[in-house]
């Protein structure tokens, strides 16, 4: 019981200070309305889950995309209008090739690196805006999750007692420093938090905004409504510089 107890307390202190290290709002911020259409954007984690579903619901879209990776034999959609870049969103040269010409960047970075201290989702991310500074590049949205900042325990006790603190502590500590990058910056931007990811299908419909979670039970959402939501982002002023969250 004492090893429960102790178990349960350092769950709990680590998500009250994911909770205090994200970000958070201290006001709602004006509400905009949509603007037109991005015509190039560069899509960051274009071979992860989310990262694929922005691509090619981006190229439906009618857009320029530019897509950088490490690997591009893991990208396998070919179309004239998709420029595949190979580099790392470590190395501020590779991300400074792949910004010139961008009008907005879509961030879908993640890793499979759980079990041990990382930056790779905050250094990338500081190298992006970097990069959007140097060229002018206006709009970023930036996938996070729900669980950090001021959506804290809103991802059901099942992440905040078990997964989060077991699998994803230091997964999830790097998204907060990713967010505060985000958030400190001079760009336009939009963090977006969804729920547990699925591959299900696009559904066309989300709950969302900051309101969207649930302290006891797990809301999901599938990486293709993400995709779709991050996209509608690059066109609207509705959650600039906030943090919505997604869910179904």
């Amino acid at each position: 019981m004492i090893l429960l107890a102790l178990f349960l307390a350092y769950a709990l202190v680590l998500s009250a200070a994911l909770a205090r290290a994200g970000y958070r709002a201290h006001a709602d911020p004006p509400a905009g309305g949509p603007h037109p259409d991005p015509q190039r954007v560069l899509i960051v984690g274009a071979t992860g889950g989310t990262g694929r579903e922005l691509v090619k619901q981006a190229l439906e879209r009618g857009y320029a995309v530019t897509a950088l990776v490490r690997n591009p034999a893991r990208l396998t959609v070919e179309h004239p209008r998709l420029t595949v870049i190979q580099g790392d969103v470590l190395d501020p040269r590779s991300v400074e090739t792949a910004m010139r010409g961008q009008e907005a960047v879509l961030c879908a970075l993640g890793h499979k690196r759980y079990f041990h201290p990382t930056r790779i989702l905050s250094d990338g991310t500081r190298n992006i805006v970097q990069a959007m500074k140097s060229h002018g590049t206006r709009r970023l949205v930036c996938e996070t999750s729900l669980g950090i900042g001021d959506s804290a325990f809103r991802l059901g006790l099942v992440y905040t007692l078990f997964i989060i603190p077991v699998v994803l502590p230091f997964y999830f500590w790097d998204k907060t420093r990713q967010e505060r990058i985000v958030a400190e910056s001079s760009v336009e931007w939009v963090i977006v938090r969804p729920g547990a990811l699925n591959n299900g299908d696009k559904r066309g419909r989300v709950h969302q905004g900051r309101g969207v979670g649930h302290p006891l039970w797990t809301v999901r959402v599938s990486r293709a409504d993400v995709a779709a939501f991050m996209l509608s982002q690059t066109a609207s002023d509705m959650y600039l510089r906030s943090a919505p969250g997604v869910s179904w």
